[in-house]
């Protein structure tokens, strides 16, 4: 922000002081550049997952998928880890962040969906393709799609789990017609959903859950196309966990709103 005239111009009081801005090491700044980079070569596995997409290799897409879900839930903690925000400031490592997220968390998985034969044929089939996209791109440029206590406000557009699901457990079009329709609506819906590696309450306990979930999806992507139904089970009783804690904050946040508003004001 530039400094006006008159502040430029006017003394220093007796006693104050400037802070001096901190001087990183360069390598410090390589380190930023380097959490850039990790976060931007997720672009480049949206690009791979559509590829195997359309070359008809499910299985090589899905890992690719789960890669980018690792990149996406670690490139947060490196980035505060080395402090990219100040050591290259004039970067938008959050634009990036969202640009390569819609890629890989809502493009490439409905394509994905398309070329797996999810979708009905003709234009239903492209009307239910592009509801998570048109829905995500209202989503992803909401000013308040993150609160300031660190949920998602709207189904997060995990589209890409969605997709994993409907391979694995071999749901037909009308489950798959289902679900996109219901998650379309949900991302209007202003329950909090919870950020594993962002939002503080629990977030010991939801960090490891979100572990084992990532090994559940490893196992059963591996023993695809026959799935262990214990794994299933595991598998979808954290979504399960993660839904009703959702639930759970968003009804607790409206509690302690209404009350809140229902205290009179001091001096009243």
């Amino acid at each position: 922000m530039r400094e006006n005239a008159a502040d430029a111009a006017a003394p220093e009081a007796p006693g104050e002081t400037h802070a001096v801005p901190e001087r990183f090491s360069p390598g410090m700044r390589l380190a930023g550049a380097a959490v850039h980079l990790y976060t931007a070569s997720g672009a480049v596995l949206g690009l791979l997952i559509v590829l195997a997409a359309f070359e008809g290799d499910v299985q090589t897409a899905l890992w690719l998928v789960l890669a980018t879900l690792f990149i996406d839930g670690t490139d947060g903690m490196l980035a505060r880890r080395f402090r990219v925000k100040e050591t290259i400031p004039w970067f938008d490592g959050a634009r990036m962040d969202d640009i390569v997220d819609y890629l890989t968390y809502v493009f490439a998985p409905v394509v994905l969906l398309w070329t797996t034969d999810r979708l009905p044929d003709g234009p239903v089939g492209w009307v239910l393709a592009s509801l998570p996209l048109l829905a995500s791109c209202y989503q992803f440029c909401r000013v308040d799609a993150k609160t300031a206590d660190h949920f998602f406000l709207g189904f997060p557009s995990y589209w890409n789990v969605v997709v994993f699901y409907a391979i694995v457990l071999d749901v037909g079009r009308t489950g798959v017609a289902v679900a996109l329709l219901t998650l379309t609506v949900l991302v209007f819906v202003p329950v909090r959903y919870v950020y594993p590696s962002r939002t503080n309450r629990l977030r010991g306990l939801n960090l490891a859950l979100a572990a084992v979930w990532l090994v559940t999806y490893a196992v059963l992507l591996v023993q695809y196309p026959d799935p262990n139904p214990v794994v299933v089970a595991l598998s979808l009783a954290y979504l399960v966990y993660y839904v009703g804690l959702s639930l759970y904050f968003t009804v607790r946040a409206r509690l302690r709103g209404r009350q809140d508003s229902a205290q009179p004001a001091e001096g009243v």
